[in-house]
């Protein structure tokens, strides 16, 4: 992995979940690790888990991605760094309510965070990559993005906004050396989904493993444009594109 893609990588969204496990891989196959979260302690802590169980080094950065300038501010103190592969995974929403039930600032901090950082993201760490003929960008979405539904309005749009956006990096870079993966998940094992279903006191029932999840990934990076886990068919069309686009509404509705 280091010789196709560099020796750094980045996971924002990098301490817990997906971004954890994509730490793990990453670092498992040879890459040295920057991990870019919120929580200090959990962040260190874990970024010395990382450099125990694997033997690459690993810088930990403290940032909140919906915050005006972060990206900036990553770029910045890894400039030194030669980043070959970008995994973004920060995005979740913990709160799966109507839109008028959510305040107008929480509705437009996910966006900041989850379609113009991972644009910026794109932008000053792809271009890069592309200069050097070789790089490989990972934006992890959702099934959320097949069709608006029911308590998923902001959340669904902005992870439309990430599959498109990385599709159509695809289509301009991959024919110079830069893979790019639209990596939808369905539901997912992590904090942020158990936060979900034990705030409605729902059952988890079938879910996927994060391990499972990067490990898949990363083996198909250079698979994309889009990669969707646990389908039988991957690489093939939305499991909703059948219908039109208002049954699609009501069944991604139903499924909250």
């Amino acid at each position: 992995m280091t010789g196709t893609y560099g020796p750094w990588g980045i996971v924002a969204g990098g301490s817990d979940g997906v971004g954890a496990a994509f730490a793990h891989e990453m670092a498992a196959r040879g890459l040295n690790v920057v991990l870019v979260a919120r929580r200090v302690p959990v962040l260190e802590a874990f970024a010395e888990e990382i450099r125990a169980k694997h033997g690459v080094e690993v810088r930990a950065v403290a940032l909140d991605l919906s915050a005006p300038g972060a990206l900036a501010d990553l770029a910045s103190v890894t400039s030194d760094l030669e980043v070959g592969l970008f995994v973004y995974n920060a995005g979740g929403d913990d709160l799966s309510t109507p839109f008028l039930d959510k305040d107008l600032a929480t509705h437009l901090n996910l966006v900041h965070r989850n379609c113009d950082s991972v644009l910026e993201a794109a932008y000053r760490f792809g271009g890069p990559m592309v200069a050097r003929g070789r790089g490989g960008v990972v934006l992890v979405t959702s099934g959320a993005a097949w069709a608006g539904g029911a308590t998923l309005a902001t959340y669904g749009a902005t992870k439309a906004f990430d599959l498109i956006l990385a599709e159509a990096l695809w289509a301009e870079w991959h024919t110079s050396g830069v893979d790019v993966l639209s990596l939808v998940l369905g539901k997912t094992d992590t904090p942020s989904m158990r936060r979900v279903f034990d705030a409605r006191n729902e059952p988890y029932g079938e879910v996927a493993d994060p391990a499972d999840v990067a490990r898949e990934a990363l083996d198909h990076l250079a698979d994309g444009p889009t990669w969707i886990f646990g389908s039988p068919d991957p690489t093939g069309a939305s499991p909703l594109g059948a219908l039109s686009r208002r049954d699609a509404v009501l069944v991604m509705s139903r499924a909250r």
